[in-house]
């Protein structure tokens, strides 16, 4: 008994399951080949031979053929079957003469002949016109069929689905990030944090009077983590989370944009609570008036359309969205107003604790040394974002596998870290010459930097080429800064003047190795003379600044009206800063001529100097200033 209801339990009922659609994709299918099919269909099943009118006759003269059928103006001749498959072969006659007129002039009896008539006139005209109207027919329904069941919105751009926002859609469990896999950005984290918590636990803010941030938006420089917070968030949220790129609402055709800007916050309103996150928002949200084409193209309609999805007419309640561009002052300034976006993240590059915490999230899973000391890693990164650094571990575990090591040393480290700032070694064939010139060139450069107190520490001075370089002089601050003073600033620019005067002094030649150099030179001077307010015209703005259009938005780009004779003393004072920094650079190089040429030895030797060789060589601490600035 107990067998026989375990065989009851396996029989599975067999159902037929009917899909309207399909069938109708089906019916619409054979419609369109109807005509061929039943044409197919209509001809005797065999092996259809064609025949010239002539060897048809004489083959019914020869007595080969069973029967003649007379179908118009064809001739379709019967033979007997071969291994039971009929055969027959065509023929035609000329148009209006008679099969047995054709037969008495060939000499046959037409008596001894078996004729049939077939009436050919109203299934022709039939299958004729089934044959020219079935396809344009068929073809009407199905793509009106097609549009019914693609139309992604009103007008125009919900065509075949182009009024689809094409959105990606998260829900929870299905992305693996979290907060605890972002580093360095804790501010950001927090605020984010309570963005979830909004719309997990909408009761407890909405008890004391808090309504739910309708935006927030995430703005820094490439690279700091903001998709990777969005992703966080995906991860962390128990609500829909539907990512899009700004580019992606872009179309050809006038109207696109703003449908798929109205699908997407339809779908996210059907899903509420639900997150938006919108990459590289600057792609739609640029500011209006600003462009050649007026108020009516497509970038401006999609941003409008943003803009009353936000905080237009409609309450829009638990949807935020979030959205993140590194060009937060190109943003107009209705979309960055509270209202709509009411928090604004910003994300730095972090700084030496930040960079331990990324560090160790990007290191998880590599074979590192033992005793590595990551507090080193951290110091001779300043400046690296998190992408970075990602790509530094990355490129030190490459390098390992390349030398078919189990293990990442430091080493392979540091070239990784140098890769990345200024690209992978690159071998030129070099005269002694020119070997000679790159040595003294980047010796000037540590020289100057080593004895000037405002410069930051040369860590590697190398005349390995990398990409356009033929080599490199490598300095880190000791800390992390965030400002500088009028003489730090000068002696930076002496630094890079440094490649120049070696080159000058040792032999009263000049090359185009200091091109870069001079570019830095040229650019850090002029930021001091008309951005900071450094030179002898005083705290006066007279470079490009952007026209404010609002209190957390930019307009336009405005230049500032400076006369010739204006523009004439700023060219005056940016020559005095560089001259300037030539004359330190070459003073030093000629009081310290004997340590640089000790230091040029070495280079040639073993090409690539590192912070504890270079010091042995120097001789003396790096000197720095020690002043105190008190504040009455």
């Amino acid at each position: 008994m107990e067998l026989m209801a375990t065989k009851k339990k396996q029989v599975k009922r067999f159902e037929i399951k009917l899909n309207p659609k399909r069938l109708l994709i089906w019916f619409l299918i054979i419609f369109l080949f109807l005509p061929s099919l039943l044409g197919f269909l209509g001809e005797e099943t065999g092996v259809i031979e064609n025949i010239a009118l002539s060897e048809a006759v004489k083959e019914i003269k020869d007595e080969k053929v069973e029967k003649v059928e007379i179908r118009g103006d064809e001739l379709v001749l019967f033979y007997p079957e071969v291994d039971g498959v009929p055969h027959l072969k065509l023929a035609r006659k000329e148009e209006g003469s008679g099969f047995v007129e054709i037969l008495q002039g060939a000499g046959i009896d037409e008596n001894n002949v078996k004729v049939e008539v077939a009436s050919q006139t109203l299934s022709k005209a039939f299958w004729g016109m089934v044959s020219l109207v079935a396809p344009i027919l068929g073809f009407g329904v199905l793509l009106y069929f097609m549009s019914k069941r693609q139309m992604g919105g009103s007008g125009a751009g919900g065509m075949f689905g182009m009024g689809k926002s094409g959105a990606k859609l998260f829900v929870k469990g299905k992305q693996s990030e979290r907060f605890s896999n972002v580093a360095g950005v804790d501010e950001a984290k927090k605020e984010l944090e309570e963005v979830v918590d909004f719309l997990k636990n909408p009761k407890k803010y909405k008890a004391v009077g808090a309504r739910t941030p309708k935006g927030v938006l995430l703005i820094g420089p490439s690279g700091v983590g903001k998709t990777l917070l969005a992703r966080a968030v995906a991860g962390e949220a128990g609500v829909p989370f539907l990512s899009m790129a700004g580019s992606e609402f872009m179309e050809m055709l006038v109207g696109v944009g703003a449908s798929r800007v109205r699908d997407l916050f339809a779908t996210a309103k059907k899903m509420a609570p639900a997150i938006i996150f919108i990459d590289e928002i600057d792609a739609i949200g640029r500011a209006r008036g600003v462009g050649t084409m007026g108020g009516h193209d497509e970038r401006e309609q999609t941003l409008n359309q943003i803009l009353v999805e936000m905080d237009g007419f409609t309450a829009n309640d638990n949807v935020i969205v979030i959205a993140a561009t590194n060009r937060p002052d190109v943003l107009d300034s209705a979309l960055v107003r509270p209202g709509r976006f009411d928090r604004r993240v910003s994300l730095d590059l972090p700084d030496i604790a930040d960079r331990k915490e990324i560090i160790k999230i990007h290191a998880r899973g590599k074979p590192f040394i033992k005793r590595l000391k990551w507090s080193m890693v951290a110091e001779m990164t300043v400046g690296f974002s998190g992408a970075d650094l990602e790509n530094m571990l990355n490129e030190a575990a490459i390098l390992a596998a390349r030398e078919d090591r189990k293990e990442i040393l430091m080493k392979d480290i540091r070239e990784a870290a140098t890769k990345v700032k200024l690209g992978p070694e690159k071998k030129r064939l070099q005269s002694k010459r020119e070997r000679e010139m790159t040595a003294y060139h980047e010796a000037g450069h540590a020289v100057v930097g080593h004895m000037l107190p405002g410069a930051d520490p040369i860590h590697t001075v190398s005349i390995v080429s990398r990409e356009l370089s033929l080599g490199h002089t490598e300095s880190r601050p000791s800390r992390d800064r965030y400002q500088y003073t009028m003489s730090e600033l000068k002696d930076r620019m002496a630094v890079m003047m440094g490649g120049r005067a070696a080159e000058k002094i040792i032999y009263n030649e000049l090359s185009g190795g200091a091109a870069s150099d001079i570019d830095g030179a040229t650019k850090l001077a002029r930021k001091m003379v008309v951005d900071l307010g450094m030179s002898k015209l005083g705290p006066l703005a007279l470079g490009a600044s952007w026209e404010s259009a609002g209190a957390m938005g930019r307009g336009f780009m405005r230049q500032v009206e400076v006369s010739d004779r204006m523009q004439s003393k700023v060219d005056d004072e940016i020559k005095l800063f560089i001259d300037e920094a030539y004359g330190r650079a070459e003073e030093v190089l000629k009081k310290n001529r004997a340590v640089m040429k000790k230091l040029v030895n070495k280079l040639l030797k073993v090409e690539t100097i590192e912070v504890d060789g270079f010091l042995k060589i120097m001789g003396t601490k790096k000197t720095t200033y020690d002043k105190k600035i008190s504040i009455s």
